[in-house]
């Protein structure tokens, strides 16, 4: 989320988006370490991202509380 201090009521549900890239919000990910400005189509590969569930390596966003 490009902004924070975000306020959800109560029974809101919220959906989670899992990528590398903030395009279009910024530049194209190319997944290599390279000038992206630079970057030809061809340098574009596919990026695999995974979301571990539960242990100590499962995935996880926090967020704070406010009770009113």
């Amino acid at each position: 989320m490009p902004d924070v201090a975000h306020t959800f009521r109560a029974g809101h549900r919220i959906m989670v988006q899992i990528q590398s890239s903030w395009f279009p919000l910024t530049d194209r990910n190319p997944q290599k370490f390279m000038e992206i400005p630079k970057a030809l189509s061809t340098d574009f590969v596919k990026a695999t991202q995974r979301v571990y569930f539960g242990g100590t390596d499962g995935s996880k966003i926090t967020l704070p509380v406010e009770e009113r």
